[in-house]
């Protein structure tokens, strides 16, 4: 799996972004796994034209010392579909800058 991963978090770095994530992203009912939802402007033609598909989304996984973000494009409507796959060049930059976005925001990075 290809993932972006921000180690060595602290467990007050741990609460503080579980905070966050709670207040910010759509949790999955699994503690610890968010959905990620990928703007409509970054979306490839055939992701856009699956409407049964949306929301598509990465996952982002915090443990008590990293956070994860899978660079894996999925859905919940379906198991396997061609909207489903690694995430674009654009799509990888994009979720990269936001998770810094947000640990800059939260005074994380260290």
């Amino acid at each position: 799996m290809k993932q972006y991963v921000i180690d060595e978090l602290r467990p007050s770095d741990h609460e503080t972004l579980k905070a966050y994530l709670d207040g910010h992203l759509e949790s999955t009912g699994v503690s610890g796994l968010y959905h990620l939802r990928l703007p409509e402007d970054l979306l490839t033609d055939i992701q856009k034209a699956h409407d049964r598909c949306q929301p598509l989304y990465l996952a982002l996984e915090l443990g008590p010392d990293a956070l994860a973000c899978e660079l894996l494009v999925r859905t919940d409507s379906c198991v396997r579909c061609d909207c489903m796959g690694y995430a674009t060049p654009e799509q990888c930059k994009w979720a990269m800058e936001t998770v810094d976005a947000v640990l800059d925001k939260l005074s994380l990075i260290h």
